[in-house]
């Protein structure tokens, strides 16, 4: 298999979804002309023409209303944010009227859209850049929300979203764009909706998705070394959810910890919490812990940002916790 960047892997499945379907395309700020933000279009606007790689003004929500009519009309937009921050002014486009379309018009319209970018932070970008909203939108009937980890899974379920004939939140990560991973040549897609066992393991489940699971890989190998066995469950996408493979893995190992970059209040992991409770309650050994940013607006200080942020620290320190050691 061949190595390739999070950002390559980005635009090989647009590109190949775009050779595939003339109606779909691609709309966002400065996608065409300077490649895209992060790169992640480098490329296509030569390849496609400025009819199928579009430069949009600083305009969420005239962009993001004009993909869903488009959507509605039997186009397959996809729409690039700059942050999924800046989506927040065009939300109502997403949530009151790409989520709700289908149902609402007794299934006469289908809005087969895409709309992706990074989410949580990158650095010291400030509170107002540095937001993880996955499960706002997760909380939204008729939206899928999709935050793969790595290339292979990256371009694997971004095909699968683009061909969805639903609304699909898809969000990436700015300090991902630059990871190296394995990605085979051929045609593939990964089905939404399934998680993946990273890491086979005996003593801990932990849960987690986005680029802060490589904190969960750097705790499991620490505590390797002292025979801890971790199991790390990629969730890959947060709706729908993989509530088998979750309470799967729990019913092995009878010990769960979650780990997610986001505020704490009405969480993934307090989804995930609940769910294993109520349908695993009985095989656990412990109590679940969870692991998030602190409950603040995320700071500039690097100080602060570092505090703010989890770390394989205090993935180490909840495993021992329900391990009781």
């Amino acid at each position: 298999m061949r190595t390739i960047q999070f950002r390559e892997a980005i635009c090989e499945a647009m590109s190949e979804e775009m050779r595939r379907d003339e109606s779909i395309y691609l709309m966002g700020e400065e996608v065409a002309e300077y490649n895209g933000a992060y790169k992640a279009s480098k490329g296509m606007l030569a390849e496609f023409g400025e009819k199928r790689v579009i430069d949009t003004p600083i305009a969420e929500l005239g962009f993001t209303g004009i993909a869903v009519g488009s959507a509605m009309n039997g186009n397959r937009p996809i729409v690039e944010y700059m942050t999924f921050n800046f989506c927040l002014v065009g939300i109502d486009q997403i949530i009151n009227n790409a989520a709700k379309m289908r149902q609402m018009t007794g299934g006469q319209f289908n809005v087969p859209i895409v709309f992706r970018g990074p989410t949580a932070s990158a650095g010291q970008l400030g509170a107002t850049h540095s937001q993880a909203l996955e499960n706002w939108f997760a909380n939204t009937p008729g939206l899928k929300v999709i935050v793969p980890s790595n290339p292979y899974d990256a371009k694997g379920l971004l095909k699968s979203a683009i061909r969805d004939d639903d609304p699909v939140i898809f969000m990436e990560s700015e300090q991902m764009y630059g990871d190296k991973g394995e990605v085979p040549d051929g045609e593939y897609t990964i089905p939404i909706g399934v998680a993946d066992i990273k890491r086979e393991g005996t003593d801990v489940t932990i849960v987690s998705f986005g680029k802060i699971i490589k904190e969960a890989y750097i705790a499991a190998d620490e505590l390797a070394k002292e025979g801890i066995s971790c199991e790390i469950i990629d969730l890959r996408t947060v709706r729908p959810m993989d509530h088998d493979a979750i309470l799967t893995s729990v019913k092995k190992t009878n010990r769960l910890v979650v780990l997610e970059e986001a505020w704490p209040f009405s969480s993934v992991s307090s989804e995930i919490a609940y769910i294993v409770q109520e349908r695993a309650f009985d095989y656990l050994d412990a109590p679940i812990q969870r692991i998030t940013t602190a409950d603040t607006p995320a700071p500039y200080s690097p100080v602060l940002l570092k505090e703010w942020l989890p770390n394989s620290e205090d993935v180490i320190k909840a495993v021992k916790k329900v391990l009781n050691k």
